[in-house]
């Protein structure tokens, strides 16, 4: 059976390896390491070659007649290599935060950098498929969403959508990440003796994720207030959302039918019963966004628990389900 090749460059970080994981079992494409000149390559075992590998160029895309790339690249890496691999024919799904924000002042506000390739950041597509089917499908460019903004907004939305949030008493989103989601490079703060038997905060107040999150949920950055903190373990994002529900809430119930009517369909998003509430291992090593919630009707305070893989939905399993929707394979292949 023909398998469709699609590149990865970033192989060697944790994102790009679970994506070489998860590709490696996928039943319609293969994946093809695209060697860029960052290194920091895997150790491999004798006679484990693992897939085969190019090149990182616009030739070698288009001579392999790549489907598509994934660039698990940092930011100005991204910038550089989408334009040429576009060109080269194939569809780009970029997992940094190049493309996310809309426009360069944006992007300048919250990165603190230039953004050298406007016109491709105007054509992204932010690629939140339970939001964006439509749009992934048919993007050239694919934006995969950061983990914290995933766990966020899939919680969020529906209830700003349907005007169940008390928007003008705030939102505060606690959220906690495992350490692979700073990603693989060595530094100080995530090193084993500062981030074991410990439990930080950090960015508070500017984090990058933040315009995302309001971005997609509609939300004014006064009315949401964002922490992000990590602790000690590998993989895995638990954020819980406080906010005082709308006069239309009566119940756990309600806020229930709100969930159902928007996500009976979607195949990666899992509700809990009113009261009952997720866990980390419940979503560890998928693709899958776990949702609950506990409602007080005196008061109307509620409080949602949203949890996925940062990994996973956060990150390398998000963008197969893009890479599924842009190819037209079926939108769990490879992930279920």
């Amino acid at each position: 059976m023909f398998r469709a090749p699609v590149g990865i460059v970033g192989f060697s970080g944790y994102s790009g390896a679970e994506l070489v994981t998860l590709l490696s079992r996928h039943p319609h494409v293969e994946p093809v390491l695209l060697e860029h000149r960052d290194g920091g390559d895997r150790p491999r075992p004798l006679g484990h070659e693992g897939p085969r590998r190019l090149p990182c160029s616009a030739d070698s895309v288009g001579s392999a007649r790549l489907a598509a790339v994934f660039l698990a690249t940092p930011p100005e890496v991204s910038m550089d290599l989408a334009g040429p691999f576009l060109d080269a024919g194939a569809k780009v799904i970029d997992l940094s935060g190049a493309f996310r924000l809309g426009t360069a002042e944006n992007y300048q506000r919250w990165y603190k950098e230039l953004h050298t390739q406007p016109d491709l950041l105007a054509e992204a597509v932010y690629g939140l498929p339970e939001f964006c089917r439509g749009r992934v499908a048919a993007a050239r460019l694919i934006s995969n969403p950061g983990c914290y903004p995933t766990a966020a907004n899939l919680a969020i939305k529906p209830l700003i959508e349907a005007g169940a949030i008390a928007r003008e008493l705030g939102i505060v989103c606690d959220a906690k990440s495992g350490v692979s989601g700073a990603g693989r490079k060595a530094s100080l703060k995530t090193s084993f003796c500062e981030v074991t038997e410990n439990f930080s905060a950090y960015s508070i107040l500017d984090h990058r994720h933040v315009p995302e999150i309001l971005r997609t949920s509609g939300l004014e950055e006064g009315e949401f207030s964002f922490t992000a903190q990590l602790i000690p373990i590998h993989r895995g994002i638990l954020e819980t959302i406080y906010f005082r529900s709308s006069g239309q809430i009566g119940s756990a119930e309600d806020l229930l039918e709100i969930y159902r009517s928007r996500y009976t369909s979607e195949p990666f998003v899992r509700l809990y019963p009113p009261g009952q509430v997720p866990d980390l291992q419940a979503v560890a090593h998928t693709n899958f966004c776990d949702i609950g919630w506990k409602y007080d009707p005196e008061t109307r305070r509620t409080v949602v628990v949203s949890a996925i893989d940062n990994l996973g939905k956060g990150a390398a399993g998000q963008a197969v389900q893009n890479m599924n929707l842009a190819l037209g394979y079926p939108e769990t292949a490879g992930l279920l």
